[in-house]
């Protein structure tokens, strides 16, 4: 078993696909709708990270609300922790929680996409 990708619901396709591939650096695979089960899906990639995007074509959409501790979310792995934050920052993405950091592990920053999903940035400090 290995894993194949991490999904979230949008309110918005056309604009969800903008933010994930203009401000993420994503690239859109696919797009097709469902008519039997009312609903939109877009599949997205970034090197080996694989996101899927659901929109409810029936309206049935509640954005979702931030909390702690802000799961689930989706983490992608980063060289600088630095540089991706002050990236996060000059594409006005919202910063929802740090960066934190742990001695010697890992520093991570919490943020979100359009519609209230969250994202996560980490970098290992100690090599795998």
């Amino acid at each position: 078993m290995s894993f194949d990708h991490f999904a979230f619901q949008v309110s918005d396709m056309d604009s969800s696909i903008s933010f994930y591939t203009k401000k993420m650096g994503f690239k859109l695979k696919s797009r097709v709708t469902n008519e039997e089960e009312k609903e939109e899906y877009a599949f997205l990639e970034h090197e080996d990270a694989r996101l899927e995007l659901i929109l409810d074509l029936k309206g049935e959409y509640k954005k979702s609300e931030i909390k702690k501790p802000y799961c689930p979310h989706f983490c992608l792995e980063v060289e600088n922790m630095g540089s991706s934050v002050d990236l996060l920052r000059k594409s006005n993405i919202p910063i929802v929680h740090g960066p934190l950091e742990t001695k010697d592990d890992a520093a991570w920053v919490y943020f979100c996409d359009p519609d209230n999903n969250i994202l996560e940035y980490i970098q290992w400090l100690k090599k795998k």
